[in-house]
């Protein structure tokens, strides 16, 4: 089907979703409805077919987004200031050591002058309150790029790409093997807003934030999913759809990274543990990847690994996110 034939950003019911999106900040999933959520899905795979087919759609013309960053990235920064590209608009890049809020500035006065220049701001920084303070001292949208808590867009591609190989989400079980991180927290509610199973399992001490589990099983409640945090991966594994893990160590945790290795032996992904999911499970990793650490060579680089289909589906699904806020 042609892209117009199957556009999201037409019909009543898609129209009206697209008007209560203008305008707001994307800082966690819990923020969003599931059909909310479910639309910007779409919207990615809506943006990536047209971007592959050479359509152009450039509904941000002349517009600007600042990047600032406080944690640098690969993925981010380049999927950002291309999708801004590809969406007709412009990104700049902010060093968080350049700004003034480096030396000292109060976010909400950096929010206010920033506002006065771009039409959006993306921030991969620390902590999640900083996130909170510039969206609250800003009048433009304001997106979450990554902070210690939670990293939604992240998300927004995972289930992006688990939806474009599996054909649905609801319903799908995902497990989580590893630090119980904002990965953990954002999969967490991503999966209880639409509909899907999750189970993390993590070593005593490394375990997701008690409060976000508490309102991740509160959402699942209402939406059929079922959430469950436990100590053993093969409990966790098994029957999954799709499994899941992230770095032992994140960025500002290398202090601990000795202290970690020993912690999380028990839970590399391996050729064995995953004999435990379905047989056409998929593996999932947000990236960068430590091969022998967290994940085996044999699964990241085996026949049931999409973490490159995951990584480019940040671009579509930023650009989605990006447009329908901006």
């Amino acid at each position: 089907m042609s892209a117009q034939e199957t556009s999201v950003l037409t019909g009543k019911d898609n129209e009206e979703l697209a008007a209560s999106l203008k305008g707001r900040d994307f800082l966690a999933l819990a923020d969003y409805t599931p059909q909310e959520l479910r639309y910007l899905i779409d919207l990615a795979i809506e943006l990536k077919q047209r971007q592959k087919s050479g359509e152009a759609y450039q509904p941000l013309k002349g517009k600007t987004l600042g990047m600032i960053f406080e944690k640098s990235s690969t993925r981010t920064r380049v999927s950002f200031e291309v999708g801004m590209y590809q969406l007709g608009g412009h990104a700049l890049f902010l060093s968080g050591n350049e700004l003034q809020i480096g030396r000292g500035e109060p976010i909400l006065d950096t929010a206010q002058v920033l506002s006065r220049y771009l039409d959006g701001i993306m921030i991969r920084t620390f902590a999640h309150r900083t996130v909170i303070d510039l969206a609250r001292g800003a009048t433009i949208p304001v997106i979450n790029g990554l902070t210690d808590s939670e990293h939604p867009c992240q998300v927004m591609a995972d289930y992006q790409t688990a939806l474009e190989h599996k054909g649905r989400l609801e319903g799908l079980k995902v497990a989580y093997i590893g630090d119980g991180n904002n990965m953990a927290h954002s999969l967490l509610m991503g999966a209880a807003k639409l509909g899907m199973h999750m189970s993390v399992a993590t070593p005593e001490g490394y375990e997701p934030d008690a409060d976000i589990v508490s309102q991740t099983k509160a959402v699942a409640s209402g939406t059929g999913s079922n959430i469950h945090v436990c100590r053993d991966p093969r409990e966790a594994i098994e029957g999954a759809d799709i499994v899941y893990t992230d770095v032992w160590a994140s960025m500002g945790q290398e202090a601990e990274q000795q202290q970690r290795i020993k912690a999380f032996a028990a839970y590399q992904v391996n050729e064995e543990l995953v004999r435990h999911a379905k047989a056409d499970y998929l593996f999932m990793h947000c990236l960068p990847a430590h091969r022998g650490e967290e994940v085996s060579e044999g699964v990241i680089d085996g026949k049931h690994s999409i973490v490159f289909d995951e990584a480019e589906n940040r671009l579509h699904a930023q650009k989605a996110i990006m447009a329908a806020l901006m």
